[in-house]
């Protein structure tokens, strides 16, 4: 059955229009043929550049702009779409997304990190926000693999190198071995490329594997991950718990006047 999809980036992907055919190809490539995948990013003026790294390695930034994905998730679910996927590595909010809408919420690291468990004993990840290590470590102990978890590594390049990259990758490929081979000597068995621009450049080169270490293209996986959601929903009806303080779902119009009162505009009324 046919499903439709909100992705949200963390980048302005109308700054970004290589970027963004990228993603469409490869959901294309990865989504079954019935399922719609729309892509969102943020708005226009979010960032003072292309980059978003400048402000989201700091935790009160990424709450802020956290916002929008909270917007756009009541957005998705208004819009009768049956799925949001928050297309970043850190994921802020997104407990308290899955408390707001009622259709499912997945995010591209813990649908890594629970994939990675799939093909291996423990993962790692190699990313170029190193200044966000902190908070994927916080996050996979909020997932649950902590034990599991080698770490979150500096990869050795920066954004716009991989940006660069999708037309000629030059030696890059080869800084990402390099650093893949690091992690893999710290005990990671299954490798998450950090930022979805590298997991897309990545993918577009068909690079799934390190020596015999599996490297997850983390984009799939929050894809699929949000399609199987989708599945159980209709199917089982599986829907997350709403019992305790971090999930309990808050009354709409309450959040509404709030949202209202703390100036953030363009949410659906």
């Amino acid at each position: 059955m046919a499903m439709k999809i909100w992705h949200h980036s963390f980048t302005e992907l109308a700054q970004l229009p290589a970027y963004a055919e990228g993603l469409d190809a490869h959901f294309r490539k990865i989504a079954r043929p019935d399922t719609q995948i729309v892509l969102h990013g943020m708005r226009p003026g979010t960032y003072q550049t292309n980059y978003p790294g400048k402000d989201i390695q700091f935790a009160y930034f990424q709450t802020l702009h956290s916002q929008q994905f909270i917007l756009g998730a009541i957005e998705a679910e208004q819009q009768g779409f049956d799925a949001f996927a928050m297309m970043t590595l850190p994921e802020p909010s997104i407990e308290a997304i899955r408390a707001i809408v009622d259709i499912p919420v997945v995010g591209y690291g813990e649908s890594a990190m629970l994939v990675s468990g799939l093909v291996g004993q423990r993962c790692g990840v190699l990313m170029f926000i190193r200044e966000m290590a902190p908070a994927i470590e916080r996050n996979a102990r909020r997932i649950g693999i902590s034990d599991r978890f080698v770490g979150a590594f500096d990869v050795g390049f920066t954004f716009n190198d991989v940006l660069a990259a999708y037309d000629d990758t030059g030696k890059l490929l080869d800084q990402f071995q390099v650093a893949a081979r690091k992690l893999i000597a710290l005990g990671a068995d299954a490798i998450i490329p950090g930022e979805a621009p590298l997991c897309l450049l990545l993918a577009r080169h068909g690079i799934s594997r390190i020596d015999d270490v599996p490297v997850i293209d983390a984009l799939g996986a929050t894809i699929k991950l949000a399609e199987l959601s989708v599945d159980l929903r209709r199917l089982t009806g599986l829907a997350p718990a709403n019992r305790d303080y971090f999930s309990r779902k808050p009354p709409r119009e309450r959040l509404l006047e709030l949202l209202n009162l703390y100036g953030l505009h363009g949410q659906p009324k």
